[in-house]
């Protein structure tokens, strides 16, 4: 597992979105039983614009797809979701933020009230963050 502190050396600063990459990966492993690196793909959407396209970072340290290896994608979207593929088993999930935290988001302004809120939302547990749909 990627730790913060390394997450933040590699993408150059703490952020909310960063931090929610990172949870939103290992809490998507674990859903599709997929192997970090080669074992699964993923379809990013809505997240094409900085800051919100900070999360890809926080995925690829997570989850360890890369764009260099094509196993992430990021496409335009209004809606921001990210759809997990275990590539073995073909079990599909789609992660949404909640509505609250998209508020939060969009409410949270400067560096610092930034840091603060990528702190807080480190220690929320991925039922506190994430909608959850499983695909067929």
């Amino acid at each position: 597992m990627t730790s913060l502190n390394s997450a933040i050396r590699f993408h150059g600063h703490l952020g909310p979105w960063l931090v929610l990459g990172l949870l939103m990966g290992k809490y998507g492993l674990r859903k599709i039983n997929a192997k970090k690196y080669f074992g699964l793909s993923l379809c990013v959407s809505g997240l094409h614009k900085k800051p919100k396209s900070c999360l890809i970072d926080g995925l690829q340290l997570s989850t360890g797809c890369t764009l260099g290896k094509g196993n992430i994608r990021i496409l335009k979207s209004k809606g921001i979701f990210v759809n997990f593929k275990n590539s073995e088993t073909n079990k599909k999930i789609t992660l949404r933020l909640k509505d609250k935290i998209l508020k939060q988001l969009k409410n949270t302004t400067g560096h610092s009230a930034s840091e603060r809120l990528a702190k807080i939302l480190h220690k929320k547990t991925p039922l506190d963050i994430f909608t959850l749909s499983n695909k067929r």
